[in-house]
């Protein structure tokens, strides 16, 4: 059972910070850096806000506290189908499908990719921990397309090192509400949503971290637009959030697209298509391809053949 606290910081409060502050509070038992994971995943409020764990607790403040109840997870083998796109020693290259968690959490126990791979690989890099696995980078639970997995510390060091310094390639694609007119780009800083602890949003000045996403159209139809992506960094829903700041939220979007759809789809249409790599062990530069997954080929051509004009694909 979840437990509630609730602090107002007195007059006399002496200013620290707030992980400080919540860590030294008996009840709660938690560490700094375990309160520092509370906050980041929406579990503490100050003055009805998500805070940063560095503010500095005055008079007046309102902490709430939300402590979940500890659940004992472990990753255990699942026989799942997989797509495998590529394996060797090092490494194995999956195409996810739409719908499937990378690991397991708090909602999500069985059925992740961690859980398939466990029983198909047996040996995975243990740096990512129990629930993690192999795990170097991760994709939304509706978002399909190519990850690579690490089967052990060597490559996996290697690829998170290549991912840390922007070095990896990382191609979208995505079917969006509206008509985007021409090429471009979106560089504004993405954090955490000030009061829904499961959304990402656009921060301005000095919070939230900096985000760049580049578009390209490819096909444009009188009510959607079939974008090309590629990121410069890679932040928490970022790809999702920058669109909707344009007024072009992904079709089939939970979170932050339209209430109605017209199509019957489960989840956003965002597909990871392109995934390049320095393979660890050979240095040499390795790409793969994916084609979009069937449900989203079905819209497209539904739009073709349907609900508007076509135009030729945009110039480069």
């Amino acid at each position: 059972m979840e437990k509630l606290f609730e602090y107002i910081i007195s007059p006399g409060q002496k200013e620290e910070r707030l992980d400080h502050f919540l860590g030294q509070q008996k009840e709660i038992g938690k560490t700094r850096t375990q309160v520092k994971k509370l906050i980041e995943d929406g579990f503490i409020k100050l003055n009805l806000g998500i805070p940063k764990a560095s503010h500095k607790v005055k008079p007046g403040d309102r902490i709430e506290v939300i402590v979940p109840e500890p659940q004992k997870l472990s990753a255990e083998p699942e026989q799942i189908p997989l797509d495998i796109v590529y394996e060797d020693e090092d490494l194995v290259v999956v195409n996810k499908a739409r719908g499937m968690v990378v690991h397991p959490a708090v909602g999500n126990y069985t059925g992740t990719l961690v859980n398939a791979l466990l029983y198909h690989a047996k040996d995975l890099s243990g740096i990512g921990g129990v629930l993690r696995p192999g795990i170097v980078h991760r994709l939304d639970k509706d978002t399909s397309g190519l990850l690579v997995v690490a089967k052990n510390d060597f490559a996996h060091q290697a690829l998170a090192k290549q991912f840390k310094e922007k070095k990896i390639t990382k191609e979208y694609v995505a079917l969006v509400h509206g008509v985007i007119k021409e090429d471009g780009q979106v560089e504004a800083k993405i954090g955490r949503h000030p009061h829904h602890r499961k959304k990402m949003a656009i921060i301005r000045g000095t919070e939230g971290r900096e985000a760049l996403t580049c578009y390209r159209v490819l096909k444009r139809f009188k009510e959607y637009t079939l974008v090309e992506l590629s990121l410069k960094t890679g932040r928490t829903h970022q790809i999702r959030v920058h669109l909707t700041s344009l007024g072009h939220a992904i079709v089939g979007d939970p979170v932050y697209g339209h209430r109605r759809e017209r199509f019957n789809v489960l989840g956003q249409l965002l597909h990871a298509k392109k995934l390049g790599f320095v393979h660890p062990r050979s240095s040499k530069y390795i790409e793969f391809e994916k084609e979009m997954p069937e449900d989203m080929l079905r819209v497209i051509s539904i739009l073709q053949s349907r609900l508007g004009y076509l135009e030729p694909k945009a110039s480069q």
